[in-house]
C-alpha cells in the first residue's frame, strides 16, 4: 500500500541538509527571537550568515554518512507497547560493524527478543522495527560506498519506483525544512523555512551549553494557532560555537488526516571522534496509525561507540 511506504519515510525524517538553498530573507530573520542579544554577546556574530548554515547545514548528514566508513559498536534496543503503555515486543541486540577496505558488514554479537517481535518467517511483524533495520542494520557484505556528500539529496524529477521513493527519503531524513513532493496530504507543509510556512512559526536563537561545549542554539516551534496545520511542531538545533558543526538535533512532528495520523519524537546526538563526527545516541518514539494495520506504538533508542577506521 503506498500509503504505508510514505509513511514509513516519512518516519525516519531527521534532519540536515546537504544541498545550499537561498538564504531566507523574509519572515524568518524578522521573526527570529533573541538575535539582538546573541549579537551584542557574540562579537562579529553575523545573522543571516548563521541562518545559512541553520538551511544549509551539511555535518548531520556527513555524521552519518561516516557510518558507513568505520568500524563501531551499537547497543540497541526496541520495544512497542499496546494502548496501556505495556511492552507486548521487544529486541535488544548489540552488533559490530566491520569495514574493511571498501566493503562493509555487520556481525549480531547479542541478541534477547520477547513477544511476537518476529513472525515464523523471521520476519518484523512491526513497522518500528523496519524503520530502526533500515537505519542501523546492515546485511551481508556492502562494497564501494563512501562518505562524499554528492548531490543525493536533490530527488530527481523523473525518478519513479522504488528509486523515487530513496529520494524522498534521503530527502525526509536530512531536510526537513524542504518541501518534498508526492507524499499524500502533506505536500509543501514540511518547507518550514519558506515564507509560505515561516509565519506559522517562532523561530529563536540563544546561547546554550551542551554536554559541555558552548553552543548556538536554533528553535522553530508552531505558533498554537497554526499546529494543526503543519508538520514539523518543533526543531531543536545545537551548532558548535567555533565552527557551526552540528552536536545535536531534537525534533517533533505530528499530522491527522481521515486516512492516518502519526506523532513522533527523535533526538540525536553527535560527537567528533578524532576526524570523524558521527552519530552516538539517537531516541525514537512513535505512535501512528495507518489504513489496514493496528496502532503501533513503539520506540528504539541506540548507543553506538568502538570507533575505529
Amino acid at each position: 500500500m503506498k500509503i504505508t511506504k510514505y509513511l514509513c519515510l516519512l518516519l525516519l525524517a531527521v534532519a540536515g541538509m546537504a544541498n545550499a538553498q537561498p538564504v531566507p530573507t523574509g519572515n524568518v530573520m524578522k521573526s527570529i527571537q533573541g538575535a539582538e542579544f546573541v549579537i551584542k554577546s557574540k562579537k562579529g556574530f553575523d545573522l543571516q550568515e548563521f541562518i545559512g548554515y541553520v538551511v544549509n547545514d551539511t555535518t548531520f548528514y556527513k555524521a552519518f554518512k561516516n557510518l558507513r566508513v568505520l568500524n563501531y559498536t551499537a547497543d540497541n534496543t526496541i520495544e512497542l507497547f499496546d494502548k496501556k503503555g505495556k511492552v507486548v515486543a521487544s529486541q535488544h541486540a548489540v552488533t559490530r560493524q566491520q569495514y574493511d577496505g571498501s566493503c562493509r558488514t555487520m556481525q549480531m554479537q547479542q541478541e534477547q527478543v520477547t513477544g511476537d517481535f518476529y513472525n515464523r518467517k523471521h520476519q518484523y511483524n512491526y513497522y518500528t522495527a523496519q524503520l530502526y533495520d533500515h537505519i542501523f542494520y546492515t546485511h551481508g557484505k556492502i562494497c564501494g560506498e563512501n562518505n562524499i556528500i554528492g548531490n543525493e539529496l536533490i530527488a530527481p524529477s523523473k525518478a519513479s519506483g522504488l528509486e523515487k521513493s530513496k529520494a524522498q527519503l534521503k530527502v525526509l531524513m536530512f531536510n526537513p525544512g524542504r518541501a518534498v513532493p508526492g507524499i499524500p496530504f502533506i505536500g509543501n507543509k514540511t518547507a518550514i523555512f519558506e515564507d509560505k510556512m515561516a509565519y506559522k512559526y517562532n523561530f529563536y536563537i540563544s546561547l546554550q551549553t551542551y554536554n559541555g561545549i558552548p553552543c548556538y542554539f536554533f528553535r522553530a516551534i508552531a505558533k498554537p494557532y497554526f499546529k494543526e496545520d503543519v508538520v514539523i511542531d518543533e526543531l531543536e538545533t545545537w551548532f558548535r560555537q567555533d565552527d557551526y558543526t552540528m552536536v545535536a538535533r531534537q525534533y517533533g512532528i505530528s499530522y491527522k488526516t481521515w486516512v492516518y495520523d502519526f506523532v513522533v519524537r527523535i533526538k540525536v546526538d553527535l560527537q567528533q571522534k578524532g576526524p570523524w563526527l558521527v552519530p552516538v545516541y539517537m531516541h525514537y518514539t512513535g505512535n501512528w496509525d495507518i489504513p489496514g494495520k493496528p496502532r503501533e506504538r513503539g520506540r528504539f533508542e541506540t548507543r553506538l561507540s568502538g570507533f575505529k577506521p
